[in-house]
């Protein structure tokens, strides 16, 4: 259901990783973000909210900020917005923005950060994209629109390799993954090349599913018996729950193809409402893998998981 809300206040800077300064009015771009301000780009963070009873909330605590002091770019009343579903759309008069972040990872800490010793943007706001060009200014209402029913499923990839992070091999499965997939339909949203091991993938992984809320994961690499073979590790580590039946069934149509496919320790599970699938590491075998799983089985797990469909037990696909 559509909910209204109003903006208080529009703030932009020259640079990243300083406060924003308040302006009367801002310039939304299609694409591209708010014009002259440092965050614009062909990116998924163009334009940040926050909510104004998060900033009074740090108010209360003693700290006098100033709108735009998290870095913010608008400034909203009546939505809590890291509640809300990555795809919620946001009607400002003409523009409209879609929600694609909910908080952010923060590397080397902000202006307010170092002066406050908090910051509440991390935490509290959301990243959009500009669907629609339009002008936006204080006092003006904000329609908050749910995502699109028919939108693609959103997709990301992982490859593991050591090799490959140093640069000293090409990634061929990871940019296959995403032809496979975009032909197939997704929206395959990040592309990712790390090294193997378990801390930085798990990183990513919690990154994807809990910020970007990505359906799907799909990792290449690191699933064999070689001790710096951790994929399998670091995907248990972070779900949820385990979907062992993908697993065993990719191993199982792998060894129609060759016996060296049951030394393969991949899993699969889930990660609040994204799955996370390990795929194998070469180019051919992920091929094989993703024409296994296109387009029942994953589409109609997928489905159910997201609440798109509804269980069949007369249908032959897994339920």
């Amino acid at each position: 259901m559509n909910k209204m809300g109003k903006v208080i206040a529009v703030c932009t800077s020259a640079r990243k990783g300083i406060a924003k300064t308040e302006v009367p009015s801002v310039r939304l771009t299609a694409g591209m973000g708010i014009e002259g301000d440092a965050h614009a780009g062909r990116w998924h963070r163009q334009v940040s909210l926050l909510a104004l009873e998060k900033i009074e909330d740090f108010r209360k605590k003693g700290a006098d900020v100033d709108f735009g002091a998290f870095g913010e770019n608008i400034i909203v009343e009546g939505f809590d917005l890291r509640t809300l579903p990555v795809g919620t759309r946001f009607r400002i008069g003409n523009a409209l923005l879609e929600l694609t972040q909910i908080g952010k990872e923060c590397h080397t800490h902000c202006a307010i950060y170092h002066q406050v010793g908090d910051c509440i943007m991390p935490r509290e706001g959301v990243f959009t994209i500009v669907l629609e060009s339009g002008d936006v200014r204080p006092g003006d209402v904000i329609e908050m629109i749910g995502p699109d029913p028919d939108r693609p499923f959103t997709a990301a990839w992982i490859t593991l390799s050591d090799k490959g992070a140093a640069g000293e091999r090409e990634d061929r499965s990871g940019p296959l993954i995403r032809e496979i997939l975009t032909q197939a339909g997704f929206d395959v949203i990040e592309g990712l090349l790390l090294p193997d091991g378990v801390e930085k993938l798990k990183q990513q992984l919690i990154r994807l599913a809990d910020q970007r809320q990505v359906n799907v994961i799909f990792t290449t690499g690191g699933t064999g018996l070689s001790p710096r073979d951790l994929t399998p590790e670091a995907t248990i580590a972070v779900c949820d729950r385990m979907v062992p039946g993908i697993a065993e069934a990719l191993r199982a149509y792998s060894m129609t193809k060759t016996p060296m496919a049951m030394l393969s320790r991949a899993a699969a599970g889930m990660r609040k409402q994204t799955l996370i699938i390990n795929l194998p590491g070469s180019p051919k075998a992920v091929r094989e893998c993703l024409e296994y799983l296109l387009p029942g089985p994953l589409e109609h797990g997928l489905k159910i998981m997201l609440g798109r469909d509804r269980e069949c037990a007369g249908k032959s696909l897994p339920s």
